[in-house]
């Protein structure tokens, strides 16, 4: 279970309709617990993807450093990050799957629809990152509960 407070869960989603036509990117902070992971803070992130800003999207090693010295000042970890699928599916792609490597965390996509009024957040899943290793890795869906 991914649980978020409303306000968080509005801006991810305010964040890939900023950025539509193309995906943004950010890194959740927060607490994990047995199967549970609670959302404490989200930090957006650029999106350093200038080839194919509009399907793909990369964090920054700096930015990913950054967040987890806030993440300690603080008292969180990094347990998850957020992306954007402009006029697609919030479904994992294999591109996603592949680029995925942090096992336990979630993965939050949010599908925007360029069909509305300039691209507008429709739907949002949360996916868990399993496994040990590339071998065995999975993702699994993960029920949002907005808090």
């Amino acid at each position: 279970m991914l649980k978020i407070p409303q306000l968080l869960y509005d801006q991810l989603r305010a964040h890939g309709e900023e950025t539509y036509p193309h995906e943004c990117c950010g890194i959740l902070l927060g607490k994990s617990s047995g199967d549970s992971i609670t959302v404490h803070q989200i930090l957006r992130a650029g999106n350093t993807r200038t080839d194919s800003a509009h399907n793909r999207y990369n964090i920054a090693p700096q930015e990913l450093i950054q967040a987890q010295r806030e993440g300690r000042k603080l008292g969180l970890d990094i347990v998850g990050f957020y992306h954007s699928h402009p006029d697609h599916p919030a479904q994992w792609s294999v591109t996603d799957f592949a680029e995925a490597h942090w096992f336990g965390c979630a993965y939050v996509i949010t599908a925007v629809d360029g069909d509305k009024i300039n691209g507008e957040a429709t739907i949002t899943n949360s996916f868990l990152l399993t496994g040990t290793g590339e071998e065995d890795k999975a993702f699994v869906n993960q029920p949002i509960e907005i808090t």
